[in-house]
């Protein structure tokens, strides 16, 4: 990966020969640069008329002091126009912003948006667990669909696995908060997210190139070009390569954690064949190698584990135990490498129709391979106590192995998905605007864990001993290696899944001619329809090993029904078929001067589905390992949930747009609420069911204020009041004090400054700071006795950008040149904790460390 940066070097070579050369021709000025890859500033950008499923332009360069604030033209209802006139709650980053702010990918939005909490899942540091306003996914199986919808240039992305990768040329990121059912369709009970890439121009060549190094060896290029090919037809070429070092040693064998490197491309056209036809082609793909962290414990497990407590004693003493960030862990087994491979194409096509009418097609095939090795050990580099899914060849390895050591496997979830959406727009009695459309979606996909391979192997502590033990203190250790027996699990699965849904979808906006016609009213409506087939296949055996001196004598099998253990998953079929209907309802007022009020009614679903981590086949499997039977299991899944939610807000900006006031109040009713919960006494287990009743409130504020020419300060909060109301136990009593919303912390908030404070013929020097507070937030509840295990307490992060923009190095050639620094304060915190190893009642991934870096980004135009 470091020879592909060093390729940026050269790149910025022939950049420069390029300006130079095009010294020679006549200057086109600032009227004259074309719109692509044009540096965006915080001036006003005028809204223009854009048909629908048009890309709005980028706004024009910096050419003077800021004095009003940015107006940023969105797609969020599907169709262009100014974020500050879109009806909903709504966060959006154009690519100065996205810049400003370090945003690279979906993986840092959490940070700069309130009320959104972004966890990596514990088996994958690239998966990610996404909610806004509390709702999300605690899980991430292909059997089950995450709350938050991603969408892609139009493109829906079923699969939370391998999202957490930078993209090479982003324009626009938009972050709308709430149910949005009617036009995004189903998984968007929390809200979606918008990913725009740039589009191609056929006005003139253009190219961009950035080169970041930074703290932890951090080496990072980016190459966009833009090429008109004819008056009608460009293409654009993007291009990133990327390497950096973990903050975590690993002093045991294999890699370090938290290594990445990784590599993406992209290619776009843009064809005008007609003045009735656009279409624009792209293709994406990006390759990730990665190392997972290691989870670091923090409290030693004192809590019920079942079966786990037989070596509990063994288990803690192979662990490495702080309340602080440790720099060095160490794996027991070669710590292994992950990877995610992704790829895709999209095919957009617009028509302008007859009458004022449009018609657009989005069209995507998409592929995703993800490979996660986790190690959910001690950290003390221990051989005798291992979580992971390693070779092995111990007595136990031996026997599971048909004579050979289990070999090593790494899982790998693997998704093909392909979409169709056909939308019609336009206008109808001069007073109606108006869009229809249909989607159909299908994926095939699945997880594999085989063959049989490794979960985990430990020594066993007999309690019996304790009192010898306890007398006579030096013979603990080496008892311990010489004759105690040892338990070691081994897995070997297979899970498929086929999915489709199909779904009608129309929006109506009627502008009355009443009150000058500043009064909007808009109704939409999403009729959708799902099937969804799994087939899991999934056996786990368990051994007891005799040890004499550390060599392997013999392993026995333990029949499952002496530990309770799952039930054998054999060709084990599940299918389900769900309707749903999603209507909205929007009132819009238009204020004196720049300001809109709105009152929304709004409703959406999320698909249902099965869990694969479920032990029992089905209800009539009995009791689950803890003794209650759930009176379901894998076979009957869980159905839908569904929520219906009320907001009102306004959106305002005042003394010559120098202020900007936007503020949301909302409430959500949630029914069916889908729950994962881990089944007590047990490491992996775990249930899922539709948890009743929950209901969530809040308010959302933003603004923004010139006070200075070129000085900007905001403030975007966020406050949340979320609670499950009714979870309905095998006994018919309401426990759903044991089911806490676990991503919903009560206040969030950003504030930054963002200061122009030297501008000249030269260029101009620019500094930017902001903080982000996420407040103490609830973790998983098993049992009593585990509350707040999992939850994490309140932090705030120091971030911090200086730029010298705008140098002129040719004609048309500009170099900027940034200093940046995240975590200023060196702040530790943890991004996710888990309580269900048997070693640790408490174990954190901690957020990055303090990091440094350097920018240095050329532009064409």
């Amino acid at each position: 990966m470091f020879d592909n940066c060093r390729g940026w070097a050269v790149l910025f070579a022939l950049h420069a020969l390029a300006a130079s050369a095009q010294d020679a021709l006549p200057d086109e000025g600032d009227d004259g640069v074309p719109a692509l890859m044009q540096a965006e500033s915080l001036d006003v950008v005028p809204v223009e008329p854009l048909r629908a499923g048009a890309e709005p332009a980028p706004p024009p360069s910096s050419s003077g002091a800021t004095t009003a604030l940015e107006e940023i033209v969105v797609t969020a209802q599907r169709r262009a126009a100014s974020a500050q006139d879109t009806p909903i709650s709504m966060e959006a980053f154009n690519s100065d912003k996205l810049a400003q702010r370090g945003i690279q990918g979906v993986q840092d939005l959490a940070a700069n948006v309130p009320s959104m909490v972004i966890e990596p899942h514990p088996l994958s540091n690239t998966t990610l667990r996404i909610t806004i306003r509390g709702v999300g996914i605690t899980d991430a199986q292909v059997t089950q669909d995450p709350a938050v919808g991603i969408y892609l240039d139009g493109v829906y992305l079923a699969r939370s696995a391998g999202l957490a990768l930078d993209l090479a040329d982003l324009e626009r990121v938009e972050v709308l908060r709430g149910p949005q059912g009617t036009l995004y369709g189903r998984n968007t009970t929390g809200g979606a997210v918008n990913l725009v890439t740039r589009r191609p121009s056929v006005d003139a060549f253009a190219m961009w190139h950035q080169l970041t190094v930074g703290s932890r060896n951090q080496l990072t290029g980016k190459s966009v070009f833009n090429l008109p090919l004819t008056d009608t037809l460009a293409v654009k070429l993007a291009a990133l390569g990327s390497s950096r070092d973990g903050f975590v040693d690993n002093t045991g064998p294999g890699r370090d954690f938290g290594d990445r490197d990784e590599r993406a491309y992209r290619f776009d056209a843009r064809w005008l064949a007609t003045d009735w036809l656009t279409a624009d082609y792209s293709y994406d793909y990006a390759d990730l190698e990665y190392v997972n962290y290691m989870f670091q414990s923090i409290l030693p497990s004192n809590t019920p584990h079942g079966m786990a407590d037989l070596f509990k004693p063994y288990a803690q003493s192979e662990s490495v135990y702080a309340e602080r960030r440790l720099d060095r862990l160490a794996s027991g087994a070669p710590m292994e490498a992950s990877s995610s491979k992704i790829q895709g194409h999209t095919l957009v096509l617009g028509a302008p129709l007859p009458s004022g009418l449009e018609a657009k097609y989005i069209g995507a095939f998409r592929k995703l391979i993800d490979n996660q090795y986790p190690d959910l050990s001690g950290g003390g580099g221990s051989t005798g106590y291992r979580v992971d899914t390693n070779a092995y060849d111990g007595p136990a390895g031996l026997m599971a192995g048909g004579g050979a050591p289990t070999p090593l496997v790494i899982p790998t979830t693997f998704q093909e998905q392909w979409s169709h959406e056909l939308q019609l727009s336009g206008k109808l009695f001069d007073s109606v605007d108006f869009i229809v459309g249909a989607y159909y979606f299908r994926e095939d996909g699945g997880e594999h864990g085989g063959p049989n391979h490794h979960i985990f192997n430990t020594k066993l502590d007999p309690s019996q001993f304790d009192a010898l033990l306890d007398a006579i203190p030096g013979l603990r250790d080496p008892l311990r290696e010489l004759a105690f027996p040892g338990l070691a699990a081994f897995w070997d699965y297979d899970i498929a899944i086929q999915n489709s849904a199909t779904a009608v979808f129309g929006q109506f906006t009627w502008t009355p001619g009443l009150f000058d016609e500043r009064l909007r009213l808009t109704m939409g409506l999403r009729q959708s329809w799902d099937e969804r087939e799994a087939l899991k296949n999934f056996i786990q055996t368990q051994y007891v090993e005799g040890q004499i001196a550390g060599q392997g004598l013999t392993a026995v099998l333990i029949p499952g029904q002496v530990y309770r253990t799952v039930d054998d998953f054999v060709d084990v079929y599940a299918a389900r078929k769900d309707r749903n209907f999603s209507p909205s309802v929007n009132l819009q007022y238009d204020l004196a001067g720049n300001a809109t009020t709105y009152l929304s009614y709004a409703t959406a679903y999320k698909s249902g589905g099965f869990n694969t981590r479920d032990p029992q086949v089905s209800a009539a499997s009995g009791a689950a390992s803890d003794g209650t039977n759930y009176g379901f299991g894998f076979v009957e899944g869980f159905k839908p949930e569904t929520v219906r939610s009320l907001e009102a807000g306004i959106k305002s900006e005042w003394m010559q747009r120098r202020l900007r006031f936007n503020a949301a109040v909302f409430d959500s009713h949630y029914r069916d609420m889908q729950t994962n919960f881990m089944v007590p006494g047990t490491i992996s287990d775990t249930k899922s069911r539709n948890a009743g009743k929950a209901r969530m409130r809040g308010a959302e504020i933003e603004t923004a204020f010139v006070a200075l020419q070129d000085l900007i300060l905001a403030v975007q909060y966020a406050y949340l009041d979320a609670k499950v109301e009714e979870v309905i136990d095998v006994d018919g009593n309401n426990v759903a004090n044991l089911y806490p919303f676990i991503a919903a912390p009560r206040h969030s908030y950003v504030a930054s400054a963002d200061w122009t404070f030297l501008r000249g013929n030269w260029g101009d020097l620019r500094a930017y700071l902001n903080y982000q507070y996420t407040g103490w937030r609830q973790g998983f509840v098993i049992t009593e006795d585990k509350r707040g295990l999992t939850a994490i307490d309140g932090y705030g992060l120091f971030n911090a950008r200086l730029t010298a923009g705008n140098l002129r190095v040719g004609g048309r050639a500009a170099l900027d040149v940034a200093l940046w620094g995240r975590n200023l304060a060196d702040e530790e915190y943890p991004v996710t904790a888990i309580d269900n190893l048997p070693h640790a009642d408490r174990a954190v991934i901690w957020g990055e460390p303090r990091a440094f870096g350097l920018d240095l980004i050329l532009r064409y135009q």
